[in-house]
């Protein structure tokens, strides 16, 4: 499962940077460059997660290429460490923090002017399976966004975006091992 879902996502950023590389070639309407950001992510877990781990910190790296008007694929890797609570339900267990490697691409709209919808797919990776007591180390992950573009000048701009994430279990079909969140990412970013 591993390394099929590695092929996967891997599979889908090749596809996303040859795609952007013919509408650079191309430079028709939107074709204004690749764009790089590197952000800071926070987050409050949601649904059952919530009963073990509080809030989330972390940062990634995303590259948007250009693929038609206001289209852009984009690819993103970083890492989040979840927090977990001590003292769960007054036994005196606290849960351990997990650590998690995201690792997906998608596609970003620009309806109106620098504001955009984002929705990405991927997998996230289980830093440490075993001290959190996961059956897997990786699982489906979705992450839906909506955010804006504040230009600084030049090529320079700060991208804000509050998400969704959500995975599959990773403990099979069971509730228990879902990471659910909402999220907020503050990017730096510069096209190139």
């Amino acid at each position: 499962m591993k390394t099929n879902m590695t092929k996967a996502v891997l599979i889908a950023a090749l596809f996303g940077i040859s795609l952007g590389a013919k509408a650079q070639s191309s430079k028709g309407p939107g074709a204004d460059g690749i764009k790089l950001s590197i952000g800071a992510e926070t987050g409050l877990s949601t649904g059952n997660f919530k009963d073990t781990h509080k809030a989330n910190f972390g940062g990634s790296v995303q590259a948007d290429i250009p693929v038609a008007n206001q289209f852009y694929v984009n690819v993103n890797a970083g890492y989040v460490d979840y927090f977990g609570k001590n003292n769960l339900s007054g036994t005196g267990i606290s849960a351990p923090d997990i650590h998690v490697l995201p690792v997906m691409a998608g596609l970003k709209y620009f309806p109106v002017g620098k504001l955009y919808v984002q929705a990405d797919a991927g997998a996230a990776f289980a830093l440490n399976k075993g001290s959190v007591g996961y059956a897997k180390s990786t699982a489906f992950l979705y992450v839906p966004q909506a955010g804006y573009e504040f230009q600084l000048g030049g090529k320079s701009f700060i991208d804000a975006g509050i998400r969704y994430e959500g995975t599959t279990s990773f403990n099979g079909n069971t509730a228990y091992g879902k990471i659910n969140q909402v999220g907020l990412r503050v990017a730096y970013g510069l096209g190139l």
